[in-house]
């Protein structure tokens, strides 16, 4: 089936899906974000300028793996348009319902797959994550987000077609479901790893609001032995991450611009996109290969990095009034796409009513010692509130 403006809303889940495909039959199912291929289908990313694309020749590699998997593909995942923005408010799809917290943000720009797993629809999700776009709505719904290392996840088939940053990952209500997906996406996932019973954590004290960053710590503590360390550069390798995505973003959706058909919000991040010049993308990836150097020597005397996956309180939809999102939402997310190191973001609570996540971050190509680490964190859900 071929979307259409006509048919992008889905009429039993407002928001949460721009179509729906394969009926379930007892089979586990899996909601696939909007801007992967799927063979004869219009590949939107939340876009209503893209509706006229032609239709994909072929499924994503992450959708072949599944289908081989004996998943069916519940169907596509709304997303904030172009995936650029992390609010998940998407003016022509439809927002998401933070099933949960309604009147919070979804988050973004995986808002569907989060909700559609925080609703109970799909066994699990699928998202992209370039600067935070699975952990933030994954902190938002209260689920947990994964992100594995940059490359282990194949792009093929996932749009747009070239990122240094963006990662492919799952999103899921537990841990184990995570590395059942992951088993899946990366044929070289090691399904035995064991949790480590003495792992040397790091706690990486950055600034947030005071209540938030002393619950989750709290949490964390209560599962690790933490040690304060130093992350050097970590607002700069924030800022410069934002660089690199803003020109990548430009060279792969700058045209549509002149379409007239993108969202305000995402118009005019793009256009301001277009005014990144070389100089400022060469010293952002200085920066990039700095800290990815100075992420790399903390893990070299600790197993993973703890800190908190948003260190400001999930916005509710009132608050956010202006199409561009506060940088605190992808502040603690977006310094590891940078650097490439696989994270993973645990709901662990509420704070004044809004869910807050820990994240722990660990080393390149680690991804399962990284996930057998969180299986020791306890998940929060709604319902032990």
């Amino acid at each position: 089936m071929n979307i259409s403006p006509e048919s992008v809303i889905d009429p039993s889940h407002t928001g949460i899906f721009v179509g729906r495909f394969e009926s379930f039959g007892g089979a586990p199912s899996v909601a696939i974000k909007d801007c992967f291929d799927i063979a004869g289908e219009v590949t939107t990313s939340g876009s209503r300028a893209l509706v006229g694309a032609a239709p994909a020749n072929s499924d994503a590699e992450v959708v072949t793996r599944l289908r081989n998997a004996g998943y069916a593909i519940a169907g596509r995942a709304n997303m904030h348009e172009l995936a650029y923005g992390v609010t998940g408010i998407n003016s022509w799809t439809g927002t998401p319902t933070n099933p949960n917290y309604p009147a919070l943000l979804p988050g973004g720009s995986s808002s569907g797959s989060a909700v559609a797993v925080a609703k109970g629809l799909v066994d699990f999700a699928v998202g992209t994550d370039t600067g935070g776009s699975i952990r933030v709505p994954a902190t938002c719904c209260a689920i947990v987000g994964f992100k594995p290392t940059f490359g282990r996840v194949s792009r093929l088939g996932a749009h747009p077609a070239v990122s240094s940053l963006d990662c492919v990952g799952p999103l899921a209500r537990n841990v184990e479901t995570i590395e059942k997906a992951m088993a899946i996406l990366a044929p070289d996932w090691q399904s035995t790893v064991a949790g480590k019973a003495d792992a040397k954590v790091a706690w990486f004290p950055l600034d947030g609001e005071t209540a938030i960053l002393a619950h989750v710590r709290d949490q964390a503590a209560a599962c690790f032995t933490l040690v304060d360390a130093d992350l050097p550069r970590f607002n700069e390798a924030s800022d410069a991450g934002l660089t690199v995505i803003g020109r990548e973003t430009w060279n792969a959706c700058g045209h549509l611009t002149e379409t007239g058909l993108v969202g305000r919000d995402v118009h005019d991040r793009l256009l301001m996109s277009a005014g990144i010049i070389d100089t400022q993308v060469a010293e952002a990836e200085a920066v990039r290969k700095e800290f990815a150097a100075a992420v790399d020597r903390l893990l070299d005397r600790f197993d993973v990095i703890a800190l908190p996956a948003m260190t400001h309180a999930v916005p509710s939809l009132l608050e956010v009034a202006s199409s561009a999102a506060p940088k605190p939402i992808t502040l603690a997310c977006r310094p590891f796409n940078l650097s490439g190191h696989p994270a993973i973001a645990l709901p662990v609570g509420e704070v004044d009513g809004r869910p807050v996540s820990l994240q722990l971050v660990g080393r390149r190509g680690e991804d399962e010692k990284l996930c057998a680490l969180a299986r020791q964190v306890p998940i929060f859900s709604k319902g032990d509130a």
